[in-house]
């Protein structure tokens, strides 16, 4: 287990068991959402199937938070990404993170040491803003937004977007320093019930740089549109 793998996980575990010990009249909660679960239909006729998942455990002020992302295209596990996460309140509307993240998936894995803020802006925007940062000094920075939008008690529009900065060139990765990539999404949902909502929607992504150089030495665009149909769901 390599250094930043035994930090976070060690430190977020103790953070959380040792908070929660004092916090006796504060109840154990916990939460399981699948955020996106989608088939997207791709320009470049890729095709993937998406996860996005996370399950939480913990008390008002601390919690520990377990994230899956992955990607399969054709059959294949594209990719893979697994966090193990500490978040601490500290604001009403605001948590202070801290955890491991590993890429098992694109080849070679890596281990990252994980922080950042969630929270709600100004006018309900859903802000998560991480910086990661690999064995071999690589640094990322990660932000999303997305934002709901109630048309009626069941209908919600959300959009939301995303983009990525990286502080060097990874050849192995196909990464270009600077800003790498962005994805600006849009989601029709119907909430069946609160807790389970089919939906519809587009991406736009976009690679910039030497991501998009990279993606053009091996014949991919460096632009793509996708649609999508998928369901979100939490327990």
């Amino acid at each position: 287990m390599n250094k930043i793998k035994k930090f976070s996980c060690l430190y977020a575990l103790l953070m959380a068991t040792t908070a929660q010990a004092g916090m006796d009249d504060d109840p154990l909660l916990y939460k399981v959402s699948i955020d996106q679960l989608e088939k997207r239909y791709s320009s470049n006729h890729s095709d993937p199937l998406i996860l996005e998942a996370d399950a939480w455990i913990g008390k008002d002020i601390n919690k520990l938070w377990l994230k899956a992302d992955a990607e399969k295209v054709d059959g294949e596990l594209e990719e893979l990404e697994l966090q193990v996460l500490y978040r601490r309140a500290v604001d009403a509307y605001w948590d202070f993170t801290v955890g491991w993240k590993h890429n098992s998936k694109p080849r070679p894995k890596s281990d990252w040491l994980a922080l950042g803020f969630t929270g709600l802006a100004p006018y309900w925007f859903e802000v998560d803003a991480a910086v990661y940062i690999a064995d071999d000094g690589q640094t990322n920075l990660n932000l999303n937004l997305e934002y709901e939008w109630m048309l009626t008690q069941q209908w919600v529009l959300s959009p939301e977007a995303e983009i990525n900065l990286y502080s060097k060139d990874d050849d192995a990765t196909e990464i270009g320093a600077g800003l790498s990539s962005s994805q600006l999404g849009l989601r029709l949902k119907y909430e069946i019930y609160r807790e389970l909502a089919p939906y519809i929607g587009i991406n736009w992504n976009q690679k910039f740089g030497g991501t998009a150089d990279h993606a053009r030495s091996t014949g991919e665009t460096s632009s793509d549109t996708q649609f999508v149909i998928g369901l979100s769901a939490w327990f």
